[in-house]
């Protein structure tokens, strides 16, 4: 029989130095860094709350103004003040998401490549089983003969 040779998957060294790629892997730089400060600390349900707070402030100068200075105010105030940290937390948790996903189905590949090559050794084993039963009945069938 001829002889396979098992060439392990170099990924598999290669991933256990490097792991899976996350979102805090994206931070660049200095400027990466004071960006991903400043993200943090918008991002958060309590600068929302400050920014309500800020914009309620001018709630009662916009009421005074009319229906026009009202509606502006909410639409350009209110809503894009308090939003802009609502949609940055949402994203923190969509990201944190993301990293979860990446990192089990980082865990899901490894196994499989680890599995592959158990599954070659045990062909290697039965390859070299085969072969000694086949000798085995091969120099039985000689003496016999």
């Amino acid at each position: 029989m001829k002889e396979v040779e098992h060439i392990p998957n170099s990924r598999l060294k290669e991933r256990e130095k490097i792991g899976p790629h996350l979102t805090k892997h994206e931070q660049v730089g200095l400027n990466g860094r004071i960006a991903l400060i400043i993200t943090n600390s918008v991002g958060t349900m309590w600068c929302a709350y400050i920014f309500a707070a800020i914009a309620l402030i001018s709630l009662p100068a916009a009421i005074q103004g009319g229906v026009a200075t009202l509606i502006a105010w909410i639409a350009q105030t209110f809503l894009q003040l308090v939003l802009l940290s609502v949609i940055m937390v949402g994203q923190k948790v969509s990201a944190a998401a993301s990293d979860k996903q990446a990192l089990q189905t980082y865990k899901d590949a490894e196994a499989l490549l680890k599995i592959q090559d158990e599954v070659h050794r045990l062909i290697k084993i039965n390859n070299d089983l085969t072969e000694e039963i086949h000798r085995a009945v091969t120099a039985k069938g000689t003496t016999a003969a």
